[in-house]
């Protein structure tokens, strides 16, 4: 007699395909813990952070997020609440982005964790290097504003730092007459630095910041024909022209047709940065276009050997995303509202010039 086969009971089945059911709910809740609530990076990126007096736990966590600290503020939100770490003091905190949410909220409820002993210093959009020594000289004057440009301005000190920055080249760094070779990567912005503070940590917490900027962009900047180190020089250029941020991708715009065409840029803010030591007076940018210098567009065609002064990230995206357009030339009522008027012929932009009552050269 054939044996017989015991079958599964049915209920046995769904059985198992509920533990199954449940494994997976489980493996797939850890990944997307893991994913929202670990670091957001290798740690290389460092912020200050800075918590006001009276700020709510929505407005840390969100500050958070857009410093590229944690991947979603209403995953952390729950987690912190689940755990009872949604408590947080006042103050300056040193955070980076190797920091797991868990640590980011142990370290902002340390009240021992608060940075004390710091200073401020805000690099504004446009600023010159030397102009941001000058002010690192003043919060630290344990160092000369020619002591900081010249660690600037040292190949072994750049050959270090183009190491541990991709955005560096040292055969852009490395020319002879540079004003200052890390012009253009000191990036805009307000920094809390540590009183012990040496030019070394506080350089790499300008290119730091930098490089915060250059990630968030860094599939247009691979994607240009113009290497970074142009990029900056360009953006820079576009950061001195424009009197307001809306301006800037059709001033890129119009630069880049010159470019196209072979035309000298001609942009009077290069002659600025060109007279440098022996700049007085705005005007002079304006008439003493025959200089020689290597960053005079008047003279040299292309783009001007480095960047003339630090751009803000509206200026670099503005050459990442320039405005399309026919025109070659633009001039801003300095003497009026400040707009900026655009054509496409020399002759157009001469009688443009001529109603707004601008220098002619």
């Amino acid at each position: 007699m054939p044996k017989r086969i015991k079958k599964r009971s049915r209920g046995k089945k769904i059985a198992v395909f509920m533990i199954a059911i449940l494994i997976l709910g489980i493996a797939g809740l850890g990944l997307f813990a893991w994913k929202n609530l670990g670091p957001t990076g290798d740690g290389s990126t460092s912020v200050d952070f800075e918590i006001d007096e009276g700020e709510t736990f929505d407005s840390v966590l969100t500050n958070l997020k857009e410093e590229g600290l944690i991947s979603s503020v209403q995953v952390v939100d729950l987690y912190a609440k689940l755990t009872s770490h949604d408590q947080y003091y006042a103050g300056l905190f040193a955070l980076n982005d190797g920091m797991s949410a868990s640590e980011l909220l142990e370290t902002i409820a340390d009240e021992s964790k608060i940075l004390h002993e710091s200073v401020s210093l805000t690099i504004p959009e446009g600023t010159w290097a030397k102009e941001v020594a000058a002010s690192i000289s003043e919060l630290f004057p344990q160092y000369s504003e020619d002591e900081i440009l010249a660690q600037w301005n040292d190949l072994d000190y750049l050959t270090e730092l183009a190491a541990d920055y991709s955005f560096l080249n040292i055969d852009d760094l490395n020319h002879s007459e540079y004003n200052v070779a890390l012009e253009g990567y000191l990036f805009p912005e307000t920094y809390f630095l540590d009183l012990d503070s040496d030019i070394d940590t506080i350089t790499r917490t300008f290119l730091d910041q930098f490089a915060r900027i250059y990630n968030k962009h860094q599939s247009e900047f691979e994607s240009s024909e113009y290497s970074v180190h142009e990029l900056v020089t360009l953006a820079s250029i576009v950061q001195f022209e424009s009197g307001s941020t809306k301006e800037m991708p059709m001033i890129a715009g119009v630069f880049y047709n010159r470019l196209a065409d072979h035309m000298n840029l001609e942009s009077s803010v290069t002659v600025c940065y060109a007279l440098y030591d022996e700049f007085d007076d705005p005007q002079d940018c304006e008439t003493e276009t025959d200089v020689e210098s290597p960053y005079n567009t008047y003279l040299n065609p292309g783009l001007p050997i480095g960047p003339i002064l630090n751009p803000g990230e509206d200026a670099l995206v503005a050459v990442l995303e320039p405005e399309d357009s026919d025109y070659y030339f633009f001039a801003a009522d300095i003497n009026g509202d400040g707009s900026v008027h655009y054509s496409k012929t020399y002759e157009e932009h001469m009688a443009i010039c001529e109603e707004l009552g601008l220098i002619l050269n």
